[in-house]
């Protein structure tokens, strides 16, 4: 089952002012170590505040772009992750391990998987997305 962590944005976050400390980088560092040694790790990163960011609104097919920053910070995006993990239970076990300051938040989002589109889409569409995923998982991290 895969995954999507997000890192909930913060107002500190938001300002795009590094920390000073480096012991959070290096907790991180050894935590994502972990998850990619547990073979649970598919991808991750940390994201630039909004300001840097563009948001696309679609009306009658075109797009609008529109520069950041985004005002709502508990609507922003600060990082993520991509887990392989067995269940969600085994998600929020990780999430829960994981080495955040106090008043962050993660949010867990299982994926859609292919098979959850059965009888709704052509079966060849289910084995083509299963091909896409396997040959995702084969460029994923090695432990």
């Amino acid at each position: 089952m895969r995954v999507l962590v997000v890192v909930k944005a913060t107002p500190q976050s938001e300002t795009g002012v590094l920390p000073d400390d480096p012991s959070m980088f290096i907790e991180m560092g050894k935590y994502n170590d972990e998850l990619i040694a547990a073979g649970v790790m598919v991808d991750g990163g940390g994201l630039k505040a909004s300001r840097f960011g563009k948001r696309l609104n679609f009306m009658g097919g075109k797009a609008t772009v529109v520069d950041g920053p985004f005002a709502e910070t508990k609507e922003l995006i600060g990082g993520y992750w991509i887990w392989n993990v067995k269940d969600l239970d085994d998600a929020i076990a990780w999430a829960s391990r994981a080495p955040m300051q106090d008043g962050d938040t993660l949010e867990v989002r299982p994926y859609f998987e292919p098979e959850d589109f059965a009888g709704v889409v052509p079966d060849e569409m289910i084995e083509q997305e299963k091909g896409w995923r396997e040959e995702q998982l084969g460029k994923a991290p090695k432990a």
